[in-house]
Protein backbone atom coordinates (compact mmCIF):
# COMPACT_ATOMS: atom_id res chain seq x y z
CA UNK A 1 0.00 0.00 0.00
CA UNK A 2 1.27 3.86 -0.82
CA UNK A 3 1.10 6.05 2.57
CA UNK A 4 -0.66 9.03 1.61
CA UNK A 5 -1.68 12.00 3.33
CA UNK A 6 -5.38 13.26 3.64
CA UNK A 7 -6.66 16.56 2.94
CA UNK A 8 -10.17 17.38 3.39
CA UNK A 9 -12.15 19.97 4.98
CA UNK A 10 -12.23 19.84 9.24
CA UNK A 11 -13.79 22.82 10.48
CA UNK A 12 -17.36 23.98 9.79
CA UNK A 13 -19.03 27.40 10.68
CA UNK A 14 -21.73 25.33 12.09
CA UNK A 15 -21.88 21.94 14.34
CA UNK A 16 -23.84 20.75 11.41
CA UNK A 17 -21.29 21.61 9.17
CA UNK A 18 -18.58 19.83 10.58
CA UNK A 19 -20.33 17.25 11.58
CA UNK A 20 -20.69 16.91 7.55
CA UNK A 21 -16.84 17.78 7.07
CA UNK A 22 -16.19 14.72 9.74
CA UNK A 23 -18.29 11.97 7.58
CA UNK A 24 -16.71 13.58 4.98
CA UNK A 25 -13.20 12.59 5.80
CA UNK A 26 -14.21 9.48 6.85
CA UNK A 27 -15.82 8.75 3.58
CA UNK A 28 -12.50 9.64 2.12
CA UNK A 29 -10.14 7.43 4.29
CA UNK A 30 -12.70 4.57 3.07
CA UNK A 31 -11.94 5.43 -0.30
CA UNK A 32 -8.08 5.92 0.02
CA UNK A 33 -8.32 2.01 0.82
CA UNK A 34 -10.39 0.36 -1.66
CA UNK A 35 -7.95 2.36 -3.76
CA UNK A 36 -4.61 0.58 -2.21
CA UNK A 37 -3.42 3.86 -0.21
CA UNK A 38 -3.15 3.64 3.34
CA UNK A 39 -3.94 7.38 4.11
CA UNK A 40 -3.55 9.71 7.73
CA UNK A 41 -6.15 12.08 8.11
CA UNK A 42 -4.54 13.91 11.31
CA UNK A 43 -7.31 15.98 11.26
CA UNK A 44 -9.77 12.99 12.46
CA UNK A 45 -7.06 11.73 14.82
CA UNK A 46 -6.10 14.82 16.78
CA UNK A 47 -8.88 15.99 16.80
CA UNK A 48 -10.85 13.35 18.94
CA UNK A 49 -11.91 14.21 22.62
CA UNK A 50 -9.11 13.66 24.74
CA UNK A 51 -6.10 14.76 22.11
CA UNK A 52 -6.13 17.73 20.88
CA UNK A 53 -8.90 20.86 20.59
CA UNK A 54 -9.10 22.50 17.18
CA UNK A 55 -10.88 25.62 18.31
CA UNK A 56 -7.67 26.45 20.95
CA UNK A 57 -4.88 28.00 18.06
CA UNK A 58 -2.21 26.50 20.03
CA UNK A 59 -3.73 22.75 19.80
CA UNK A 60 -4.56 23.35 16.00
CA UNK A 61 -0.91 24.61 15.27
CA UNK A 62 0.33 21.59 16.90
CA UNK A 63 -1.74 19.06 15.45
CA UNK A 64 -1.22 20.49 11.65
CA UNK A 65 2.40 20.22 12.67
CA UNK A 66 1.68 16.50 13.67
CA UNK A 67 0.11 15.86 10.30
CA UNK A 68 2.76 17.65 8.01
CA UNK A 69 5.32 15.11 9.63
CA UNK A 70 3.92 12.56 7.85
CA UNK A 71 4.86 13.99 5.01
CA UNK A 72 8.94 12.86 5.33
CA UNK A 73 7.16 9.21 4.80
CA UNK A 74 4.22 9.81 2.45
CA UNK A 75 4.36 8.40 -1.43
CA UNK A 76 1.61 11.27 -2.06
CA UNK A 77 -0.78 14.05 -0.57
CA UNK A 78 -3.83 13.42 -1.83
CA UNK A 79 -6.43 16.26 -1.79
CA UNK A 80 -10.37 16.04 -1.35
CA UNK A 81 -12.25 18.44 -3.41
CA UNK A 82 -15.97 17.47 -3.19
CA UNK A 83 -16.18 20.27 0.03
CA UNK A 84 -14.07 23.10 -1.45
CA UNK A 85 -10.21 23.82 -0.35
CA UNK A 86 -9.86 24.98 3.02
CA UNK A 87 -7.22 27.19 4.50
CA UNK A 88 -5.79 24.39 6.38
CA UNK A 89 -5.82 22.13 3.31
CA UNK A 90 -3.94 25.07 1.56
CA UNK A 91 -0.77 24.61 4.19
CA UNK A 92 -0.94 21.05 3.47
CA UNK A 93 -0.95 21.08 -0.47
CA UNK A 94 2.26 23.91 0.11
CA UNK A 95 4.03 21.67 2.63
CA UNK A 96 3.81 18.86 0.39
CA UNK A 97 5.56 20.74 -3.06
CA UNK A 98 7.85 22.04 -0.36
CA UNK A 99 8.80 18.73 -0.04
CA UNK A 100 8.52 17.63 -3.42
CA UNK A 101 5.89 15.17 -2.74
CA UNK A 102 3.35 14.40 -5.11
CA UNK A 103 0.03 16.16 -4.72
CA UNK A 104 -2.84 14.21 -6.10
CA UNK A 105 -6.86 16.05 -6.31
CA UNK A 106 -9.43 13.46 -5.77
CA UNK A 107 -13.50 13.45 -5.92
CA UNK A 108 -15.68 10.80 -4.79
CA UNK A 109 -17.32 10.97 -7.39
CA UNK A 110 -14.51 10.03 -9.61
CA UNK A 111 -10.84 11.51 -9.84
CA UNK A 112 -9.57 14.53 -11.20
CA UNK A 113 -7.28 14.86 -13.94
CA UNK A 114 -6.31 18.66 -12.76
CA UNK A 115 -6.33 20.08 -9.41
CA UNK A 116 -8.66 23.17 -8.59
CA UNK A 117 -7.62 26.24 -10.37
CA UNK A 118 -6.20 28.02 -7.14
CA UNK A 119 -3.07 29.65 -6.21
CA UNK A 120 -0.69 27.54 -3.90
Amino acid sequence: MRRVVLESPFAGGTEAEQQANIDYARACVAHCLRRGDSAIASHLLYTQPGILRDDVPGDRELGIAGGLAWLAVADASVVYTDRGISPGMLRGIRAARECSIPVEYRSLSGDLVEGPPIAV
